[in-house]
């Protein structure tokens, strides 16, 4: 097996004294799907956010594609980020800016893409995930499901290597949850290498390459979702999938 896309390994992150992440390892291939559930504050978030150098780590290191730190203090952020995206559970668009201006804003000012050329990839990004009537309203102007589309779409637009999303669906209204999912599944299907923090179970075992359960911060058991739901070997999972699962 090559070299992963990402390799996690011993991080710890804490906050005032409490431990989050305790040691944690994660290896993700390219192309690889990732689903992490766990109960909420195993460590999901924090370690998606430390990923993306949102917050940085006490101890360990996380490589990117074997060759950026981005656990080094000399790093450039900018550059792990044009890399990396992530997509939080609430979308965090500028509520003064229009759909496509809200998704040209980055390649812009942050990747240096000429106007037309990035506004081109946006209409092809809105196009993709049935939005293409969107591109002039406001944020307040749109469904939850829809402003979560608009918030997939504004980090595919840097075409970053590895996507992160965290509880995407969480916040939205269950009839809204299946549009998000959908726009994910096809990001699977195209061979985006994704890192996933979700409590669909039904989604994470149709799409996840391989299922991680973190608990007290570490991945506890991991595997195929086939093995992880129809026969987990730790009672921690047992335990875990019987709340959830019903």
């Amino acid at each position: 097996m090559s070299a992963p896309l990402l390799d996690v390994s011993g991080v710890w992150k804490g906050f005032e004294d409490h431990p989050v992440l305790r040691g944690l390892d994660l290896q993700v291939q390219l192309h690889q799907a990732v689903v992490l559930i766990g109960a909420s504050g195993s460590g999901k978030s924090t370690l998606l956010r430390c990923i993306n150098g949102l917050e940085s780590v006490d101890a360990g290191r996380i490589v990117l594609d074997g060759d950026v730190d981005v656990t080094d203090p000399s790093v450039d952020l900018d550059t792990v980020r044009r890399r990396v995206g992530i997509v939080f559970q609430s979308y965090n668009l500028f509520p003064h800016m229009t759909v496509l201006d809200n998704i040209t804003l980055a390649p812009r000012k942050v990747a240096g893409t000429d106007t037309g050329q990035a506004r081109e990839e946006a209409m092809r990004l809105l196009t993709r995930f049935d939005l293409e009537g969107k591109a002039g309203e406001y944020p307040d102007r749109l469904s939850g499901g829809q402003s979560q589309r608009v918030a997939i779409a504004r980090a595919l637009a840097m075409q970053p290597e590895l996507m992160l999303f965290d509880e995407i669906t969480s916040a939205l209204d269950p009839l809204l949850v299946g549009e998000v999912l959908d726009a994910v599944r096809d990001l699977k299907l195209a061979g985006l290498t994704i890192v996933m923090a979700t409590h669909e179970m039904g989604f994470a075992r149709e799409v996840a390459d391989q299922v991680c359960f973190l608990s007290a911060g570490i991945v506890l058991e991991k595997g195929p979702p086939e093995q992880i739901f129809n026969d987990p070997a730790l009672p921690q999972t047992r335990e875990f999938l019987g709340r959830v699962l019903g």
